[in-house]
């Protein structure tokens, strides 16, 4: 068994076990694998944000105060044991990373709060994650190739991809995009501060949202059709593909787009 060391936790007020990487049993010799499990406290109101790159992210309530995390790793050319799983504490904040080795003469790959540089070349390995959240902990889910899903939170959250599908679900408020994929966004808060946006290219949006609504909507497509729920006071010019108005007594915006997609507002 391989351990990874992990310096800086104690002291940023995260409590651990030690991470491990553990060659499946049974494995058909075309594909390794390997596994990667962290838990931690952190406080409610911080962050826990997983970055990869090739594989998908599931965001799931956990049933105790602890954050866990698995990451599964598979290859067929690349070896698994050649990703790095990196722990970042920050602030009472954490993320973590899939690394991947640095090909040759290029800038190096790093793990970095809210981005990083990840260059795959040549690598085939895939990093699926699986996430358990605890109650009022803020979630942040990021790939590139591969589904974000987070369902059942208690606290803001955010989640994006580009070849996939982006759904989330949460009590508080809710980030999501992708380029290739649907979005579906369900929250319970309807007050945030700030621009609240989802969107895609290929793929339609539907967001559901409390009755009591106040937001200036912006909904744009391009091949798709725009209904809502909630009467919309138009504001200049609209037609069945762009709407801008304003529901209820507005004071806060709320920006929906696509291409190629219809775009749904809900009322729960």
């Amino acid at each position: 068994m391989r351990t990874f060391g992990i310096l800086g936790l104690a002291a940023a007020g995260v409590l651990l076990t030690r991470p491990h990487a553990m060659p499946a049993l049974g494995t058909p010799a075309a594909t390794q694998r390997s596994d990667f499990t962290w838990h931690g406290v952190i406080a409610k109101g911080k962050t826990v944000e997983i970055r990869g790159v090739n594989g998908a992210v599931d965001a799931r309530p956990a049933s105790g105060s602890e954050v866990e995390i698995t990451a599964h790793k598979s290859g067929k050319r690349s070896d698994p044991d050649d990703v790095r799983i990196v722990v970042v504490p920050h602030d009472g904040n954490v993320t973590i990373c899939a690394v991947y080795p640095t090909p040759a003469g290029e800038r190096e790959n790093t793990c970095e709060p809210g981005g990083g540089h990840n260059n795959t070349r040549n690598n085939d390995v895939t990093v699926d994650f699986t996430v358990r959240v605890p109650a009022g902990v803020v979630f942040s889910g990021h790939t590139v190739n591969g589904d974000v899903s987070a369902t059942g939170l208690t606290a803001d959250a955010a989640v994006s991809t580009v070849n996939g599908s982006a759904d989330l679900e949460t009590t508080g408020t809710g980030h999501a995009t992708t380029v290739n994929g649907s979005v579906h966004v369900t929250m319970g808060k309807s007050d945030w501060t700030g621009d609240l946006q989802c969107s895609t290219v290929n793929g339609g949006i539907t967001v559901t949202l409390p009755a009591g609504l106040n937001a200036d909507l912006s909904a744009e497509t391009v091949n798709g059709d725009i209904t809502s729920d909630f009467p919309v006071t138009i504001q200049g010019r609209f037609g069945p593909r762009r709407m801008h108005g304003v529901v209820g007594s507005g004071g806060r915006r709320l920006i929906l787009k696509t291409v190629n997609g219809s775009i749904e507002l809900r009322k729960s």
